[in-house]
């Protein structure tokens, strides 16, 4: 396994996820890249993902061909049952996961040079900085897939090192000044950032990337230069950045068995495929976000009362904390008809792309951002948390393909109905419509400059995957 020929092993890459749906997307999508230009990837995460990964895709334990290369799966146990809800209460779960984690790592690693395919590099995404650590104990080199924006990058960057003034218990509402970004209010920034953020656990799990930042030699980013360009350009000079994204937009890996879905995706392109050109409206708040039951309601009288076609997405919780599942008003299937359809989880990706979707309502999480940024889809923006204000504003008013229909947790109100239907309406018809979508047909059109041969991101990776055959090619020098 993992050689072009008995002489002639592949070059080995470890790839570490944090067990998130939206950060184990976007490290799969970089290990079938990566894979495919003939490279032996080894994909890990916690076992109890695993767990559903390979039951919602039929991932095989068997090595994976994907173009020149390989990708393979192996998961590793956390100490912890895999319903166990601990998985859920980060604040108690991140210090386990690290300390299991480190001990399990290298005891792959060892493993996997003993059977004669050494790990050439580690790669984490954030959430996980101890990754760099173990690689460092070894002597291996490592890199980081920033799932986020290079904007959000930024901002927690000067955060840490205490560079810009933040919101503060003293200063709450101030706004943030910071170099080659456009002024954001206090709401639109990171929300773990806020001194009253009731998830002060993720902040510290971010910014403790930012220790380590010196021990990568590559901050990978799921964003592309056009997109970002003088963020990109400024932050380069303090770290060495490569965009790589959009890492979706990579017809060559869409292998059909290698998805990191956590739960089975319905199908729904046959009802997309039913209806007219640019009418549907997406909804889909990600695989985190929960919304009160008060908002649900409000949300299903907004669609119903703006009469457009819909399709909602809606993720039960985990069975394993045992929370109450939320229900849509009475007889609103029967008043909706054939205008509407509810699935658990969709294939967003197809979804965006389908010819008779108009719109996304979302809460703006990157992934999601980039899919419908660079599938050419405008958005409703309805924020929630973390990233996904910032995201927001960059929708709206920087990159002008949104209009808000909320600001986040910090506006903290039930968005009535009448707004929803209002922002519904003027997503789907009108002027503003057909402004955002104009702009949005532009991003897809960079995208796809940007990962097509020579452009700026597939230039970037392959100078990654260079260096990583550099790497390879030397002589061991490890710790082990």
């Amino acid at each position: 396994m993992g050689s072009n020929s008995a002489s002639e092993p592949l070059i080995h890459l470890l790839l570490v996820s944090f067990p998130g749906q939206g950060h184990v997307n976007p490290l799969l999508r970089l290990g079938k890249r990566l894979a495919s230009k003939g490279l032996l990837v080894t994909f890990s995460a916690p076992e109890f993902i695993g767990k559903d990964m390979r039951k919602a895709n039929n991932i095989s334990d068997e090595p994976t061909p994907v173009g020149n290369g390989i990708i393979r799966f192996e998961f590793f146990g956390d100490g912890l049952a895999d319903d166990d809800p601990i998985h859920y209460d980060l604040d108690t779960y991140l210090p386990i996961l690290e300390l299991v984690g480190k001990e399990k790592i290298l005891s792959m690693i060892k493993k996997q040079a003993e059977k004669g395919i050494p790990v050439s590099c580690l790669i984490n995404n954030p959430f996980i900085p101890w990754v760099s650590d173990v690689a460092e104990s070894v002597g291996i080199p490592s890199a980081m897939l920033w799932v986020q924006s290079c904007a959000c990058f930024t901002i927690y960057y000067h955060y840490y090192h205490n560079i810009t003034p933040f919101p503060s218990e003293n200063e709450p509402e101030i706004d943030v000044h910071l170099p080659c970004m456009p002024l954001l209010k206090y709401d639109e920034v990171p929300s773990f950032l806020y001194p009253t953020t009731p998830y002060p656990f993720l902040r510290r799990a971010i910014v403790g990337q930012y220790k380590n930042l010196s021990k990568p030699f590559c901050v990978l980013m799921d964003t592309f230069q056009e997109l970002e360009q003088e963020i990109i350009d400024y932050m380069s000079n303090i770290c060495p950045i490569k965009t790589i994204g959009p890492l979706f937009k990579d017809p060559k890996t869409s292998v059909a068995n290698v998805r990191g879905d956590f739960i089975a995706a319905d199908n729904c392109l046959d009802w997309l495929d039913s209806k007219p050109p640019s009418s549907v409206v997406y909804i889909s708040f990600g695989s985190v976000v929960k919304l009160k039951q008060e908002q649900i309601d409000e949300m299903a009288y907004g669609i119903l009362n703006s009469k457009v076609p819909f399709l909602w997405v809606m993720k039960p919780p985990p069975e394993e904390l045992g929370l109450p599942g939320v229900y849509l008003p009475e007889k609103f299937l029967e008043k909706a008809g054939d205008r509407g359809k509810i699935v658990q989880w969709s294939p967003q990706v197809q979804v965006l792309n389908h010819p008779s979707v108009a719109c996304f309502v979302s809460h703006c999480g990157w992934n999601s951002t980039m899919e419908a940024l660079t599938s050419g889809v405008p958005v409703v923006a309805f924020p929630q948390w973390g990233d996904q204000v910032t995201d927001a504003k960059f929708l709206v008013d920087v990159f002008e393909v949104g209009i808000r229909m909320c600001r986040g947790e910090a506006e903290n109100r039930i968005i009535p109905r009448e707004d929803v239907e209002k922002c519904l309406r003027e997503a789907t018809s009108g002027p503003t419509a057909e402004e955002m979508k104009n702009n949005a047909r532009k991003w897809k059109k960079a995208a796809e400059a940007a990962v097509g041969p020579g452009g700026s991101s597939d230039k970037n990776m392959q100078d990654f995957v260079d260096e990583i055959v550099r790497i390879g090619s030397r002589p061991q020098n490890n710790n082990l």
